[in-house]
């Protein structure tokens, strides 16, 4: 399924999916502590870029898109 042109898109490379989960990361050697940093994930690529992030040690946190965009309001 294609989203609408607003529709936040999963940040794997050539995936056009929908954002369901925000992944929020942070790369000690470059940001500050509480810079967080997100990629977008479907259902189908959150293992996979959680698992790249986490063995590098930059993942922090993994919310669904809808509570993420709550925490901002």
């Amino acid at each position: 399924m294609v989203p609408e042109p607003e529709t936040p898109i999963c940040s794997a490379k050539a995936c056009r999916a929908a954002a369901v989960w925000v992944l929020a990361w942070n790369n000690p050697k470059v940001h500050t502590p509480e810079r967080r940093k997100t990629w977008l994930a479907c259902e189908d690529h959150r293992e996979h870029l959680s698992q790249f992030l986490g063995v590098r040690g930059f993942l922090k946190d993994v919310v669904r898109f809808e509570e993420w965009e709550a925490r901002g309001a």
